[in-house]
Order: structure tokens, then sequence, then C-alpha cells
């Protein structure tokens, strides 16, 4: 830093003029992945070297030492620079140096288990058993609960041969009662040498310190497969006394029970399966009733099997409509298990107790599955049992308690209608469908009763039901449409033309769609093709949409006369035009596919070229997004139509054809000064030779110098007949908003689109006027 008159003068820092983040990020994670690619920072590896000499070999294990010891000066602590000196020292065969190397490592972190088992391991490697037994003596001292030091000590003896050595250490290790894995490992050991007694002394002293069942079933399984038949019962007998009844679990007696079913003793098993199924819990007993019926299932009669599964579900689900009665899932499960099995007295009993379970509200959701408890009592009733009257009786109850004022179950009556049907009591059923009509109408009611009646072949008694059907829901499109049908069927056609011109005439309808099309099918497959022709007209009076022009092009078509291309092609164009003067452009776009679809089929080269000379531009736009609260949400993109008849798009179009000229020019333009560039560099060339050919050039150059005048007077011209011509564009603009109110806002995106590509023409003009003048500098 200069310091000036005492001062010191800081050095100005360069202002970074673009903030802006550059359009390529470079990422720290994209940094080391070239590196890596690139292999920047791969170092060679050092030079292997070969020692020969004796000095040479202490120089070299004096360097590393000092290394070694630097490292631990260092950092003390780090128990792998430990290691690693120790391991160093045991490759060169410096045993007694490693074991002070792991001795002094053992002062800094005596309590490391690792540093121990490395110590241990060198001990072991070089056979030095001594040295190694006192190392893992020491270890087990210090560090008890690390099992393994235990483990390398034991294996250690048993692979010496030292069995009795092993056994001393597993000795002293079950004085700490460690988990259940060394204790298995201990009893492993014993029987590897067969000492079978020794094994059941170390399981005796294992239950009572790890006092689980699982344990007490490991006792008995190990004397099972030793072929002590009567110590294994012992060992269960004593593991039930040791729990009571106070902690009985089910696992313990399924063993049990499976142990005498091995040994042929069934009916122990049964006794052993009843006293636990009388003092467990039935919440906790699943197993065993799923263990007990396996059982019974082999060895007992068909009566202990079906009285146990029976049994064992019926209580579950008492247990669970207990707890909630309103569970009707609950209550159809155990009422199926009950049909199967028990008598007509205890099904009733228990329909009698599900179907009193009322559900608490007047809510038809409420009562959707309740329903079907009434339905499934009268089945049975009437399948099972065979009693009709209290068949009948089941209905009338469930009738009496539904409250029809707020709600009802058409399959109710429904059913309860065909019960009587099926005893062959048709007036009955009327009068109960009737009823129904009569106290809460439906559509499945009135719907069920039709077709019975339709079935009966009573078709004066369908055209009633009919009527009424219709006054009680006359926007019912479907209701009218098989009405019709059922008088088309019977032959009637001028009634069935007189209810569908009362259906059309309905001021309100649900599908009135589906209606008009099955008026116009009707009177096509009647062949009435003028009356169809009317029903088109009166339908398009209705809607103009684009599906109703078509199937009226379509239907056209498909009469057969003579003019039936031509009715076609004029339907097609009437739809154009009433189709113009809507917002539905695409609709409009829909109409022009498949008028061009048709002339493809029926028409010629002139037909489908004036369809096409229609065919909109696809435009990209953009409009604003306003949220529900009037507040702006910014500007979307959407695709519009631009149809070449509409006179509201002409200045569009204009605009479009114009930048068409303009981009035409300004290439042409391009073309020029590149040719008179070619030509300059030619006269440049040419400096060398005589005079003439210099007063030659000259008036050559003049001559080019007065043509792009000339051109610049073109420019010019041109320049102002593009703004004669946005003058036009923009009265043109006033015209068409004055036209039509709904398209203001695109309007006005178009006018600012059209002064934008103004100021671009200007500016591409002024940018090409001021480098045809440097041009002229250059070449005067």
């Amino acid at each position: 830093m200069a310091s000036v008159g005492g001062k010191t003068k800081v050095p100005k820092v360069a202002k970074v003029k673009n903030k802006m983040p550059a359009e390529v990020q470079i990422t720290a994670e994209q940094i080391l992945r070239e590196a890596k690619e690139r292999e920047l920072e791969l170092v060679a590896p050092p030079p292997k070297q070969k020692i020969t000499d004796p000095d040479e070999l202490q120089a070299y294990r004096l360097r590393k030492r000092k290394e070694f010891e630097d490292n631990i000066r260092k950092n003390r602590s780090s128990i792998p620079n430990w290691i690693k000196y120790a391991q160093w020292e045991t490759s060169q065969q410096e045993i007694d140096r490693a074991r002070s190397i792991y001795e002094r490592a053992l002062d800094v972190d005596h309590r490391n288990i690792t540093l121990w088992l490395k110590y241990a391991e060198m001990e072991m490697k070089h056979k030095q058993v001594n040295h190694a037994r006192n190392i893992w003596d020491r270890a087990i001292t210090i560090l008890p609960r690390a099992n393994q030091f235990w483990y390398k000590y034991t294996y250690m003896e048993e692979m010496i041969g030292n069995i009795a050595g092993a056994r001393q250490v597993f000795e002293r290790w079950m004085q700490w009662e460690p988990e259940e894995q060394a204790w298995f490992s201990y009893i492993k050991l014993e029987l590897r040498y067969k000492e079978v007694d020794r094994a059941r002394a170390v399981y005796e002293r294992f239950v009572y310190v790890h006092p689980e069942i699982k344990n007490w079933i490991r006792y008995a399984n190990f004397e099972e497969t030793n072929h002590y038949v009567t110590g294994a019962r012992k060992v269960y007998e004593r593991a039930v006394e040791f729990f009571g009844e106070d902690h009985m679990d089910e696992k313990l007696f399924v063993a049990f029970s499976k142990f005498e079913e091995r040994q042929k003793e069934h009916e122990r098993a049964r006794v052993i399966y009843k006293y636990a199924l009388d003092n467990i819990p039935k919440q906790h007993a699943q197993e065993l009733f799923k263990n007990y019926t396996i059982h019974e299932k082999k060895y007992g009669d068909r009566a202990g099997i079906e009285d146990v599964i029976v049994s064992k579900r019926r209580f579950q689900y008492e247990e669970e409509v207990k707890a909630n009665p309103t569970n009707y899932d609950s209550w159809f499960d155990y009422l199926r298990l009950v049909e199967s099995d028990a008598n007509e007295d205890s099904v009733r009993e228990i329909y009698e107790r599900a179907i009193a379970n009322v559900p608490p509200a007047l809510e038809k959701r409420l009562w959707r599955r309740y329903i079907y408890l009434w339905i499934n009592y009268a089945l049975y009733e009437e399948l099972s049992t065979k009693d009709m009257e209290r068949t009948r009786q089941v209905y009338k109850a469930c009738l009496d308690l539904l409250p029809h004022k707020k709600f009802t179950f058409a399959k109710i009556w429904l059913l309860f209608a065909q019960f009587e049907i099926r005893q062959k009591n048709l007036t009955p059923a009327r009068k109960i469908l009737g009823m129904a009509i009569g106290r809460c109408p439906k559509d499945k009611i009135f719907k069920g009763y039709i077709e019975l009646e339709l079935q009966l072949r009573e078709f004066d008694r369908c055209r009633i039901l009919y009527e009424k059907f219709l006054e009680f829901n006359p926007e019912n499109c479907t209701t009218w449409m098989k009405y019709a049908e059922l008088e088309t069927i019977l032959g009637d056609t001028e009634r069935a033309r007189a209810i569908y011109e009362l259906a059309i005439n309905q001021a309100k309808l649900d599908m009135p769609e589906v209606l008009w099309k099955a008026y116009i099918d009707f009177e096509i497959e009647q062949e009435e093709f003028e009356r169809t022709r009317v029903l088109y007209r009166r339908l398009l009076e209705r809607t103009h949409h684009v599906k109703v022009w078509i199937s009226f092009t379509k239907f056209e078509l498909t009469t057969g006369s003579e003019d039936c291309v031509t009715n076609a092609r004029e339907i097609y164009k009437e739809a154009n035009e009433s189709l113009r003067n809507t917002d539905e452009k695409e609709e409009r776009m829909m109409l022009l596919e498949a008028w061009k679809d048709f002339e493809n089929e029926c028409g010629d080269e002139s037909t489908l070229a004036k369809v096409q000379e229609q065919m909109p531009k696809k435009v990209k736009k953009r409009r604003k997004i306003q949220t529900e609260d009037g507040s702006d949400a910014g500007w979307e993109e959407y695709y519009d139509y631009i149809f070449p008849t509409d006179e509201a798009n002409q200045p569009n179009l204009k605009l479009l054809a114009m930048a068409k000229m303009w981009k035409q020019k300004r290439e042409d333009d391009n073309s020029d000064e590149e040719e008179e560039e070619e030509e300059e560099e030619g006269s440049d060339d040419d400096d060398e030779e005589e005079k003439p050919k210099d007063a030659k050039q000259k008036t050559d150059s003049d001559s080019e110098s007065d043509s792009d005048s000339d051109s610049d007077m073109e420019k010019e011209k041109d320049r102002k007949k593009s703004n004669e011509n946005d003058k036009d564009m923009d009265k043109d603009d006033s015209s068409s908003t004055s036209s039509s109110s709904s398209d203001e806002e695109d309007k006005e995106n178009d006018r600012k689109s059209n002064k934008e590509n103004k100021k671009d023409l200007d500016r591409d003009d002024s940018s090409s006027s001021s480098s045809s003048s440097s041009s002229e500098d250059e070449g005067s």
C-alpha cells in the first residue's frame, strides 16, 4: 500500500457491473467430479526400496521408529497409531519391542477392547500361549462384561486341547451371570465332549438365572433329545409350578401338550389343554385354542371337534357383540356360524337379539347394514324353517319399524311383494307395492312394480304405472324413453310419438340430450326422414352444439337420397355460419375438421380447397390470471384459433403478412450489403493497377454511391408506407373493438403487440440505415 502525505492510499476496487448469476452454474460437487475424472490429484506411488545392507536396515528401522514415535507424541490418545507401531515391530520380528509398545498403549487406554484383542492375537500367532493366557486373564479381570474376551479365551483353550482350562474359564464367566448365548456356548462345549450330566447341571443353573418360558422349553427339549422322557416331563411340571397361576402362558402349555402328543399320550395332552383353557383368559389363549382344535381333529371324535370349533368361535363373537352391539358385521358372522350348527330356537333367539339393536339416529347411512339383518331373518324363516307366516310377520315388523316419512328402503317393499308372489298371492303383492307408492314413492319401487306387471303381461297396468311415475318424477328422461319404447313394442307409434313430444316439452329434464337422441332414433327407425329433419331443426333452435350439427350431416348422408351430399354440405355451411357468431372456437374447429373429412370422402378438390381456406391458424397468446378476490396472479399462455374469414381477425392477419414481408426485405438487404463488401475487397486488391483502371474504379464507386442513395430513398418510402399501414391497422383495431365487447382484452393485447412490432421495425430500419451510411463512408 502506497502512502501519500502520511496517509495510506487504499487501492480502488473494481465495481462489478453485472451482478446477475452466471448462466452456467458450477457446484463444488461438479468440480470434484471433474477433478476425479481428469485425475488431477493422483500422486505416483513411492518407489519400492530393496534393503540388502544391515546398516541400511538399521537406518531404515531407526527412521520408521522415529516417525511412529513422533506420531504418538503428537497424538498420544490415538490407539490406531499405537497398533500400527506394534504391528510394524511385529513385521520386523521384534516381538519384545511390540510387546513393550502394547504395554505402553495399555497404560494410555486400558479399556480399549481392540487393543487387548490385537495384543492377544499377536501372542497367539507367535505361539506364546502363556503370554496370551496372561493377557486374557488381565483383560477379563479389567473388563468382565466384554464378551469377546471370554469367547476368545475359551476358544484358545479348546483349540490347544485344554478342555479343563476352557471349562474353568466358563465357570469364572458364569459367575457374572452373562446373557443367554454365553450359557448356550458352555452347554455346547459340554455336549461336544459327551458330558450330558455337566450340560444338565448348566441348564439347571441357567433356567433360574434367566427364568423365561422359552428357556424352560429349551431345557425340556434337551432332555427329550437325549431320550430322557421322564426328565423332560418333570421339567415341564416344574415349569408349571414355577410360574403358578398368576404368570401362566399358553406357550408353555402348548409345548407341554405337543410333547405328550409325541409320546402318544393323547389323554394327557387333552387334560393339559383343558386345564390351560380353564385357567388362562380367553383373549390370551388364541394359539391354545388353535392347537387344541388341531389335536382334536387328529385324535378326537366328530362331536368333540365340532364342539371345540363352535364354542371357540361363538365365544369370540359374543365378546365382539358385547363390546359393540351396533357392529352388524359381527352379528352377520355370528348368525352364519349359528345357522350352520345350532337348532332353530337358538338361531331365532340370536336374530331377535341382533334386530333389537336399532341404530341410534334416524340417518339412512346408519340403517343400511342394519336392514340386512331383517332381510336375512326373513330369508332364514322362508328357506330354512319353511315358516311362511312367520316370514310375513318379519316383513311387516320391519316395515312398521322404518321411519317412512324420513327415508325408506325400496328393497324391503320389493322383497315382501316378491315373497307374496312366490306364495301365489298376487293381490296382496299389488297392495304392498301400491301402499309403498302411496306412502313413500321411489324410482326403484316404480321400476320394480312396472317390471312385475310386464312379466304378467298387464300392459294397461303398465301404462297407468308409467303415468303415475311421470307425475311423481317428470324430470326422469329414462322413464319417458322406457314408456315410449313400450308403446313402440306394442305397435302404437302415434302414442309413442306423443309421449316423446310431451317429454321434450318439459321445462326441466335431467338428461335432455339422451331424450332427443332417442326421439330422433325413433323417427329414423320409422323411416320418417322429414320428421327427423324437423326434429333436428327444433333441436338446433334450442342449442347450437357442434355435435348436433355433425349428427345432422351424418343423418343426411344415411338417407340415401340423390341430394344427400349436397344437403350435408349445405348443413356444414349453415353450421359454420352459425358458429362464427359464437365464442366457441374449438367447436368450430371440430366442425371444420369433420367438414374436411366429409369433403375428402364425398367432395372434390375445389370443395376441399374451400374448406381448407377456412381452417384457422393456431396462435399462442397471453392473458392475465385473477384470483377469486380479484387480485392479479400473473399471466398464463394459451392457444387461440384465428379464422381467416373473421373480420375481427383481419388486423392480426395484416400484421402477420407485414412481418413476413419485412423479414424477406431484411434478408434481401443483408445479401446486398454482403455483395458490396465483396466488391470493396476486390477494389483494394486492384489498387496497384494503372490510372485508367483507377478512373474507371472511381466512376464505379460513384455509381455505387448513387445506387446506395437510391436504396436509401426506397427504404424511406417503404418506411412511410409501413407507417401508413400501421395507422390503418390502428383504425381497424379501433373498429374491431367497437364491434364486440367480449374480446376487449384480446384486442388490447393485439394492439400492444402491433406497437411493439412497429418499434422493432423502426429500430431495424434505423440500424440498417446506419450500417449503409457507414459502408458509404468506407467506400468514399
